[in-house]
């Protein structure tokens, strides 16, 4: 495999400095599911721990190393699950933490950033617009500006997951990644390629935020005005040049899903695997949906990567849900 950003080494390092409650996370075959998917499907659930995400693999190491800095501020931008995350971090190590958020965020992941003792800065419009105020208050205040997905901590953290997963028996065949910004698809990406070429690396994007996916396909950064989907987690409009270029390595296909069968998705891990997951966790569900016969007979892992969902939303997506994706939802994208 060619070279990425990323450093198997440093990964390895990582599991040292994360708290262990956010390692060796649950990994398991959930036949409930496998007869409405047609295909074998084991779950890999980043949610049981305290900020409900996987976002907190990468914050651990980033909080560490601020720990030992003169400096002890810093400042992110999030869509709701970094800025929990580096708050949980940042309080138990003495750090300033200040999150920048959309004021269009779901209410109950910036509620979650304050309770952690975080300061919230809100700003009109979305995430990008977030990620440059956060850059503004950095230059300002001389402090650490953490990027999802750029700065290394939050992909190799990240990358922890994959091993987890090349550590497990048996072994399965695809692992479907949710892609945003990123992180997570290079750094479970570089692990799989690393230890496990054969594994099929499948990254799903919703068709209202394509812009990543469309960047893969294309092989270079494609940017687009808006996004227009629920999955808030991974609605980004302007994909990094250096984790685009990470990603062209590791990813062997990159898929785009509709609305409905994402929202199908949360019905069936719910319904058959009684999870609650935000519209992010369900895009690899979503994706066996939308292509059966490709997954028809393989062993498919999901990671199921965060559970912060604001539930009267919740509860109107998913009391209208179908068990199953409808059938204009089913064609490959």
């Amino acid at each position: 495999m060619q070279e990425t950003r990323l450093d198997t080494a440093r990964i390895q390092a990582a599991r040292r400095v994360i708290d262990p409650i956010f390692l060796d996370t649950p990994l398991y075959r959930c036949d409930a599911l496998e007869p409405g998917l047609g295909c074998t499907v084991s779950i890999k659930l980043e949610t049981a721990n305290p900020v409900r995400s996987f976002k907190a693999r990468g914050t651990e190491v980033i909080a560490s190393r601020l720990a030992r800095d003169e400096s002890r501020a810093v400042v992110c931008a999030s869509a709701g699950n970094l800025g929990q995350a580096l708050a949980w971090s940042g309080r138990g190590r003495g750090l300033d933490v200040t999150v920048v958020a959309s004021r269009f965020a779901p209410a109950a992941k910036l509620d979650r950033i304050r309770a952690l003792d975080a300061r919230l800065e809100l700003v009109d419009g979305d995430f990008d617009t977030a990620r440059e105020r956060a850059a503004a208050i950095a230059r300002h205040d001389d402090i650490r500006l953490v990027e999802d997905s750029l700065d290394l901590e939050t992909c190799e953290g990240a990358a922890t997951i994959g091993l987890e997963l090349v550590d497990t028996a048996p072994s399965f065949d695809a692992v479907l990644i949710a892609l945003g910004g990123g992180a997570l698809a290079t750094g479970v990406g570089h692990v799989v390629k690393a230890f496990a070429p054969q594994v099929e690396v499948i990254c799903v994007q919703p068709l209202g935020a394509p812009a990543m996916t469309y960047s893969w396909r294309r092989r270079r950064v494609v940017t687009t005005e808006s996004t227009d989907t629920i999955a808030d987690g991974v609605a980004g409009r302007l994909p990094i040049p250096a984790v685009l270029d990470d990603l062209l390595l590791v990813a062997d296909d990159a898929v785009l899903v509709q609305e409905a069968s994402i929202i199908a998705g949360m019905r069936m891990l719910l319904d058959h695997a009684g999870l609650v997951a935000e519209p992010s966790a369900a895009l690899g569900i979503a994706a066996i949906l939308e292509n059966r016969d490709r997954f028809a007979g393989r062993h498919v892992v999901t990671i199921v990567c965060g559970s912060n969902v604001d539930m009267d939303a919740y509860h109107r997506w998913v009391g209208g849900a179908s068990h199953g994706s409808p059938p204009e939802a089913r064609r490959r994208r």
